[in-house]
């Protein structure tokens, strides 16, 4: 069966993105409780369901700033598929390049969350990874960029890629003057990012049990965590640790900060708020540690409930 390229997205061909989001888009179904939850609980609660994924939490936070994002990304050609690229179009984002497979289905991510917070999830991303290499084509084929002339703009890359394609975007041409931001899409796809750390490649957002993934050590801190992350290669990195303090390090010094105090009422996608607003306070100006705050304050804002999904 032969796989087709997505439909053009009139309304939006001709813009320059602002930002290249490159993963997972996908459905979130979440399941939320306001009851402590274990193994085995049955109890009342709300279930939604909504576009998420990291590449496409991380494009919805930042069209919030007045950015414009473009998805790189494998949605099949399903009725799920068709109504997620509605919906992506809805929200700002621009799916002309998304790369269409008439025999891959759409992804999901299915999570429990309870009063003490994320109970358990599963995320289903086999068909991205199944595409590999294919979603990237208008980063060489002329549309985006070419080897010799390559994208030259910001781009977040998320972790549900497969290691060997991580490995090739390293080293690609196609990448070379990318301002490249790079997020595990969990901690147990946390080390699939240790390519970049080796090579000194980009800015990588973990959070503190990633950074010890990635470290092969337990870490109390995030700033611990950082700065151990620099010495093995890192070229900059930014480790949260929930509540606590964060951390932003890089060869010439660390600097931290502390989230404000709210109620937490949801925890999946909070990393990816945190990540896409500092990257759009970066990219209007911001200094250093004033774009670490309004990262924190932006990822507060969302886990207490503030900004809607």
């Amino acid at each position: 069966m032969t796989h087709a390229p997505a439909a053009p997205d009139t309304t939006a061909v001709s813009l320059r993105p602002d930002i290249l989001c490159i993963g997972s888009v996908l459905w979130d179904i979440i399941g939320r409780s306001a009851s402590a939850m274990r193994a085995g609980s049955d109890v009342p609660g709300r279930i939604t369901r909504l576009p998420g994924g990291v590449a496409m939490n991380i494009a919805m936070t930042v069209t919030r700033f007045g950015l414009t994002p473009s998805l790189l990304t494998l949605i099949g050609r399903d009725a799920e598929g068709d109504e997620l690229v509605a919906e992506c179009g809805r929200l700002g984002c621009l799916t002309q390049h998304v790369y269409r497979s008439d025999d891959l289905p759409t992804d999901c991510y299915m999570a429990i969350e309870g009063a003490g917070g994320l109970v358990a999830a599963i995320a289903d991303a086999h068909s991205l990874e199944s595409a590999g290499a294919k979603i990237l084509r208008p980063l060489s084929d002329g549309t985006l960029g070419t080897p010799d002339t390559p994208w030259d703009g910001l781009i977040a890359l998320d972790g549900n890629l497969t290691e060997a394609l991580l490995n090739d975007i390293v080293s690609s041409r196609a990448f070379a003057r990318a301002d490249l931001r790079i997020a595990p899409a969990s901690p147990g796809k946390a080390e699939r990012l240790t390519p970049f750390l080796r090579a000194g490649r980009g800015t990588l957002y973990v959070n503190l049990e990633e950074a010890g993934l990635l470290c092969q050590t337990p870490f109390q801190s995030a700033p611990e965590a950082a700065e151990r992350l620099i010495a093995r290669g890192a070229h900059r990195v930014l480790v949260t640790n929930g509540a606590d303090v964060c951390a932003d390090a890089t060869a010439d010094g660390t600097i931290d900060a502390r989230p404000p105090e709210v109620l937490v009422t949801r925890v999946t996608g909070a990393g990816d708020t945190f990540m896409a607003a500092h990257i759009a306070a970066e990219r209007a100006g911001a200094p250093r540690a004033e774009a670490l705050e309004a990262a924190l304050s932006a990822a507060a804002a969302y886990v207490s409930g503030d900004i809607a999904t």
